[in-house]
């Protein structure tokens, strides 16, 4: 079972976004760093979710365990349930690519734990047009 840690970040909130994908596991080590624009620093977690998702499927990836610093995104993901009606179209992207998984999991980490994925994330945050380093 692959390892996908995810975070999403933001310089300024809303303020240019990142979203970081780190994945390990069965001989496999693979960072992503994605622009993501100019959003909140929640939405962009929702993102990293979703990118890490998309990924996974691209590459045939099907057995998942997903690790979050996000407890807002786990306990949305946990529940199948927003709160903020802002993110339910995010959820209901993030949910309908993980049904296409054969074994998907979350997993909420503390941010200590989650060191790589927020490094891509903040360096993703550089990698916007325009974005001050």
């Amino acid at each position: 079972m692959l390892e996908i840690y995810i975070d999403g970040a933001s310089a300024g909130n809303p303020g240019p976004s990142g979203a970081g994908v780190f994945i390990k596991g069965n001989g496999i080590v693979e960072r992503y760093s994605i622009p993501l624009g100019i959003m909140t620093n929640h939405e962009a977690e929702y993102h990293a979710l979703i990118k890490g998702l998309e990924i996974c499927i691209e590459k045939g990836y099907k057995t998942v365990s997903f690790r979050t610093d996000s407890e807002l995104v786990n306990r949305a993901v946990e529940k199948e349930f927003a709160k903020n009606k802002d993110y339910a179209p995010l959820l209901e992207k993030a949910l309908a690519l993980a049904d296409q998984l054969e074994l998907f999991f979350m997993k909420w980490i503390p941010g200590s734990e989650n060191k790589t994925a927020d490094e891509l994330a903040r360096y993703a945050i550089r990698k916007n047009s325009g974005a001050k380093s």
